[in-house]
C-alpha cells in the first residue's frame, strides 16, 4: 500500500472511530435512567433543608443542597470541602476566633419557577447561615448561635464565634447536615419562603421536579452541577409505609433501592432475593435506657446498679437481624464518634455492667427492696422501641421488678417522655458529635419539663454539667475527647443511662445499582445517591 493510500485509510478509521465512539456516548445518555427509590413513610415531611429530620427529608435535602463542607459520601464522619474550595482553619484575632472560608467558583443555582440559574457568591451563603441562626426558620438555629457572618469578598466569608469551638465541633455546623445546607437567597427573596418551601431550590446533583402527596417525589438531574453531570436522569422517592408493599414493588421491578426491615426473618428472606443485596451501613441510630435519678426508687444509685446488673446487651441485639445491630458501653458510640468508650475500656474502669443478677438483687436488698417493685413506662407502637421496651420488662422481671407497659402512637409517646415523669425511658436517636448528645440529654439545662431549655435529660440528671460546658469550650481535640469521656465515666458510675445498642440503616437494592462510593456511614440515613450512582443496563 502506498503510504498516500496509508493515511487515507488510517484517517477513514479515525474518523470512523470518532463517530462510534461520539454516538455511543449519544446512546448511553439517551439512556440515562431514573432510580426509583421506595421509603417507609407515607409523604415528605419538610423541603426546607433546615428543617429536614426524617429520613425521607434528609435524602432529599442530600440530593439536592450542599453545605460548605461535606461528609464523604458513604463514609461519614470524615469531612472533605463542597462549596467551599478547602478546608478553613481558625486563627484567633483580638481574642475572638475566626474562621475564613473561600468558595468554589462557577457553582450555579437550580433553575427555579420564573428565576434562571445563577453562580453561588457569599451573599447566598451569608443569608443562609443567617437563616439558620434564627429559630423561625431553622430546627437547629440553637447550632449557631454566637456565630457573626460577614461577607469579605465575592466569593469568601468570614465566621466570628463569641465562644472558640475546636473542628471537631465547628466544621459539623458547615457541613451538608441539619443548618450547614447553604439556599438560595435570590429564590427565598424572589419566590418567597411559602413557595420556596414546596420548591427547594439547592446547588445539588438533582433538582426538585415535583411531589405528588402521597404517590412520589420527583427530582431531575442537574447536568450543571459542579463536580460533573450525573449518570441519572432523575430520582423518585416512592411513598411506601408497609414493608410489604415495599417488598412487592422491588420483585416487581419498580423500585431499585428501598428501605428494609430490621425483623430477623425478614432480613433473612430479603437476603435470598435473585439479583438483588441487602447492606446495612452507619450511621446507627444509639438506644439507651434512661434511668430518672429523681423518681423514687431510682433515686438511690444502688437501685438503678441493680437494674443495670439486671441487663443484658445480648438479650436486645438478640430481638434484631444482628447486620443492624451493636453492642454500646457509653451514651457516645465510639463506633461512629470520638468522646466515646469502648467495651475494653469500660470493662477496666468496672463500669461496663456485665450481667449479674446476684449482684442486682444484692443491690435491691440493699436499697430495701428485696422483693422488687413495680414501675408505669411508656412505649412507642413501632418495633424497635416495643421491643426494646418489652427485653427491659422480661429482663427485670428475674429480679422482682415488674413493668407495665402503656403501648402509644409513636408521637403520643414523644410527648409522654417529656411531659410526664417515668421511672425508665428507652429513647433512639442520633447525634452528630458527643457535646450533641451529653448537651441535650445529660445537662441539667435540657431537664424535661423543668429545665432550663427542656429538651432530653430524661435521667434528670445534674454532675456533669461542668465537664460538658468545658469540654464544649476546649480548642484542643485530645484533650476536649478526654473530657467528653470523663463526663460519660461520671454518669455510668452513677448509672444515669444504661447504653443497649446502636441500630444502623437497611437497605435492598437491585445488583444493577451502583452508588459511586463505599456504603460504610453516611449522616443523611439512607444510601446517598450522587453524580456519581448509576444503575447497569437489565443483563
Amino acid at each position: 500500500m502506498k503510504s498516500g493510500q496509508k493515511r487515507i485509510v488510517i484517517a477513514a478509521g479515525v474518523l470512523l472511530l470518532g463517530w462510534v465512539t461520539t454516538a455511543a456516548i449519544g446512546q448511553a445518555a439517551s439512556e440515562r435512567r431514573v432510580l426509583r427509590f421506595g421509603v417507609h413513610v407515607s409523604e415528605m415531611g419538610k423541603l426546607d433543608p433546615h428543617f429536614a429530620a426524617g429520613a425521607q427529608d434528609r435524602a432529599c435535602a442530600d440530593m439536592v443542597f450542599n453545605g460548605l463542607l461535606r461528609y464523604q459520601p458513604g463514609n461519614a464522619p470524615k469531612i472533605e470541602p463542597d462549596l467551599a474550595a478547602d478546608i478553613p482553619e481558625f486563627e484567633m484575632v483580638g481574642g475572638k476566633q475566626v474562621w475564613t472560608v473561600n468558595l468554589r467558583k462557577g457553582v450555579m443555582f437550580h433553575v427555579g419557577p420564573d428565576m434562571p440559574a445563577y453562580e453561588l457568591t457569599a451573599d447566598d451563603v451569608v443569608y443562609s447561615l443567617q437563616k439558620s441562626a434564627n429559630r423561625e426558620t431553622c430546627a437547629y438555629a440553637g447550632e449557631y448561635a454566637g456565630m457573626q457572618v460577614e461577607k469579605t469578598g465575592t466569593y469568601s466569608i468570614r465566621i466570628t464565634l463569641a465562644k472558640p469551638l475546636s473542628p471537631i465541633l465547628f466544621l459539623p455546623k458547615i457541613t451538608d447536615y441539619a443548618g450547614g445546607f447553604i439556599v438560595s437567597k435570590r429564590a427565598l427573596e424572589t419566590m418567597g419562603y411559602d413557595k420556596f418551601k414546596q420548591h427547594p431550590i439547592g446547588t445539588g446533583p438533582f433538582r426538585f421536579k415535583k411531589y405528588i402527596p402521597g404517590e412520589k417525589l420527583v427530582l431531575e438531574a442537574n447536568d450543571r452541577y459542579f463536580r460533573g453531570r450525573p449518570n441519572l436522569a432523575g430520582i423518585e422517592i416512592h411513598f411506601l409505609p408497609d414493608i410489604a408493599g415495599r417488598e412487592a414493588a422491588m420483585l416487581a421491578g419498580d423500585l431499585d433501592v428501598a428501605i428494609g426491615y430490621g425483623d430477623k426473618g425478614w432480613v433473612e428472606k430479603a437476603s435470598k432475593f435473585a439479583g438483588m443485596v441487602y447492606e446495612t451501613h452507619g450511621v446507627g441510630g444509639v438506644i439507651t435506657a434512661y434511668l430518672n435519678t429523681a423518681f423514687s426508687p431510682l433515686n438511690d444509685v444502688r437501685v438503678r446498679r441493680a437494674i443495670a446488673y439486671a441487663m443484658n446487651k445480648e438479650g436486645f441485639l438478640n430481638k434484631t437481624a444482628r447486620i443492624y445491630v451493636g453492642a454500646v458501653y457509653s451514651p457516645v458510640p465510639n463506633q461512629f464518634l470520638p468522646g466515646g468508650i469502648s467495651k475494653p475500656d469500660a470493662e477496666k474502669l468496672g463500669l461496663a455492667y456485665a450481667p449479674d443478677l446476684k449482684k442486682a438483687r444484692q443491690f435491691l436488698a440493699e436499697a430495701g427492696y428485696p422483693e422488687g417493685f413495680t414501675l408505669e413506662l411508656v412505649s412507642s407502637e413501632k418495633r424497635i422501641y416495643r421491643r426494646t421496651y418489652e427485653t427491659i420488662r422480661d429482663q427485670l422481671a428475674r429480679i422482682g421488678i415488674t413493668c407495665n407497659i402503656t403501648i402509644k402512637k409513636h408521637g403520643a409517646m414523644h410527648k409522654a417522655i417529656r411531659q410526664e415523669s417515668l421511672p425508665i425511658v428507652a429513647y433512639i436517636a442520633w447525634r452528630p458529635n458527643a457535646d450533641a448528645y451529653l448537651t441535650r440529654f445529660f445537662h441539667s439545662d435540657s431537664i424535661v419539663m423543668t429545665g432550663v431549655k427542656p429538651d432530653t435529660n430524661f435521667s434528670r440528671y445534674k454532675s456533669i454539667d461542668k465537664l460538658i460546658e468545658a469540654a464544649r469550650l476546649e480548642i484542643n481535640p485530645e484533650k476536649q475527647v478526654n473530657l467528653w469521656i470523663q463526663a460519660q465515666i461520671r454518669l455510668l458510675a452513677d448509672m444515669a443511662a444504661y447504653p443497649v445498642m446502636f441500630a444502623k440503616q437497611g437497605y435492598l437494592r437491585t445488583k444493577n445499582v451502583q452508588y459511586g462510593h463505599p456504603l460504610v456511614s453516611t449522616m443523611a440515613l439512607y444510601p446517598q445517591f450522587t453524580e456519581k450512582t448509576w444503575i447497569n443496563p437489565d443483563p
